[in-house]
């Protein structure tokens, strides 16, 4: 084990937040940010407490999609949310995955419109990578686990409510693509 004797032992420490600055800070991003798992459990629940939105473009919501997830392209979400989502219904928001900011934009959309609202990291790459179930053109399926971002043993096996849970492995399915 290697032991850090200063913070100054590492330039990468030169600058670097107060312990009381970084408790804000994280703080505040749990209160705009979730990941797929917390966002799984929560929808296994009988009442989540929030509409889960898919904000991509029509094109990849018809590759595949998050079980019960409204679609809602983040550039319409100013013109049609208050015709589909109750004024000051929570929303947890979604896009392609980390490397796509639609899920950022929609959020500010949502906040706008008065909804609390929060991010889904990773979005719905990274659900299908963590083996969760996703409705395609097919119908209901998954990829299995990616061994790169969760285990099988990580209490994901069997089905849960509404098929959240994915097996422990499973077959591959097809490509998916973001195109928003």
């Amino acid at each position: 084990m290697t032991q850090i004797t200063s913070p100054a032992a590492s330039a990468l420490f030169t600058h670097v937040a107060s312990s009381e600055e970084a408790i804000a800070h994280f703080r505040g991003r749990l209160g705009f940010e979730s990941d797929v798992s917390d966002v799984a459990a929560a929808l296994a629940e009988p009442e989540p407490g929030f509409v889960l939105v898919d904000v991509r473009s029509d094109a990849s919501w018809a590759q595949g999609h998050l079980p019960g997830a409204v679609h809602l392209p983040w550039r319409r979400i100013a013109a049609e949310a208050s015709e589909r989502i109750a004024p000051g219904t929570p929303v947890v928001v979604y896009c392609w995955g980390p490397g796509c900011n639609g899920a950022t934009n929609a959020a500010l959309q949502f906040a706008l419109l008065g909804h609390p609202v929060k991010e889904m990291l990773g979005g719905f790459e990274y659900w299908v990578r963590e083996g969760f179930a996703y409705d395609g053109p097919d119908g209901r399926t998954h990829h299995g686990i990616d061994p790169l971002t969760n285990v099988s043993d990580a209490g994901l096996g069997g089905a849960g409510a509404q098929g959240f849970a994915a097996p422990a492995s499973g077959a591959g399915g097809p490509a998916i693509a973001c195109a928003c």
